[in-house]
This record gives C-alpha cells, structure tokens and sequence, in this order.
C-alpha cells in the first residue's frame, strides 16, 4: 500500500502461533518479529502468552472458561491493532479451535501457524519445567496431558519444529505472508553485524 506521496504504509495483520507448551511459539514469534523489521516493517507488537498472562489476564485460571477468555483477550488487542495498521503477532498455547477461529472471524486478516512437536519431544524440552511438575500432579489441567490441545484443521503455516531449524521455521512464515500479500517479496538484507547478532542470539537460545 502507498500513500498520497507514494511512500509505503504498512498493513495491520495479525500472526497467530499456536502450539503444546515447549513447541517454539515464543522463539519463533521473536525472530519472525526479528526478520519483519529487517525488511523495514518498523509497527509490530508480539504479545508472548505469559506475559499477557501475568498483566492483560491477571487473576484468571486455567478452567476452559478462563482459557477462553485470555484467548479472547488476546485476540481483541490483535484486532484493535491490526486495524491500525500494526503486525500483531500472537504467541500463545491456545488449545481449543473454537476461539481460535473466533478471533479469525473477528480480526479477518488473521494468519495462523501451527507449532506442530510431537508432546515427547515437548516433554524432553521442558524449559518452563511445568511438564515435570504436572506428571507429578502438581499442576492439573495441563494441556497435552489432562487437558486437550485441538490441533488447528486447515492453518495457514504448519511448522514441523522438532525437524526443521528456527531458520527454516521462519523462512516458510515469511514465504507465506509474501505470498498471501501482507508484507514485500524479496530477500531481507543482512549487514555481517545483524547476521552476527542473530547467529548470538540463536547461540543464547541454544539451537547454534
């Protein structure tokens, strides 16, 4: 899009990952954040489930009702911001298709990316350490476990995180939102110094 002098404007859309905790939503959603601004996209917000979770939804539980009401919540700031013209790019479990496709519905240009990880592999990963306490009865109602995840039937971007690189995994994002209109074509441009500060941050997270 152009404006009346010819310089691009942004459009607002909304990324949804969703996925089992330990499936690479939170890193993923960074470095697909990381790699929009490389491409000059400057109005993105990530809104990461656990930080909603401890301001925007503070006091709820873990019922199915207050799972869809965070989820809700979280899609109501990604519609106001998507149509004023911001990236908003969602990181949460959100386990249950019904609200999910609720906030398709309600957003409109609303693209989804299902973390798939097989649980085992979740569970080997553990880097909250919350598998390790629900298999020990410490915390009930876990999803993946005694509560159902209900995988996404017809997502825009299906991620298979336990084979593919973080690389990979956003390379295909990007694909697709080039080819659904919502960002430019073409390669994103590495000075050495970004590339050295992704390959840093990559090594910080563990996968380099």
């Amino acid at each position: 899009m152009q404006d009346s002098q010819g310089a691009s404007s942004e459009r607002g859309f909304t990324i949804w990952f969703t996925g089992l905790s330990g499936s690479g939503k939170s890193t993923l959603s960074r470095l697909v954040e990381a790699e929009l601004r490389k491409k000059g996209l400057t109005k993105i917000e990530t809104l990461d489930g656990d930080i909603v979770r401890t301001n925007l939804s503070k006091g709820l539980g873990f019922s199915k009702e207050d799972r869809d009401t965070n989820i809700k919540r979280i899609g109501f700031v990604c519609k106001l911001l998507s149509r004023n013209g911001v990236i908003a790019i969602a990181a949460a479990i959100s386990p249950y298709r019904e609200v999910r496709d609720f906030n398709r519905k309600e957003i409109g240009d609303f693209v989804e990316v299902f973390c798939n990880c097989p649980l085992d592999v979740c569970i080997e990963r553990d880097v909250k350490g919350l598998y390790k306490k629900a298999l020990a009865g410490e915390i009930k109602n876990y999803t993946g476990l005694d509560d159902p995840y209900e995988k996404p039937l017809n997502p825009e971007v299906v991620l298979e995180t336990d084979k593919e690189t973080p690389e990979e995994s956003v390379s295909k994002v990007m694909r697709k939102l080039e080819m659904l209109g919502y960002i430019p074509t073409g390669e994103a441009v590495y000075t050495d110094e970004e590339e050295e500060k992704v390959k840093k941050r990559l090594e910080g997270w563990g996968y380099l």
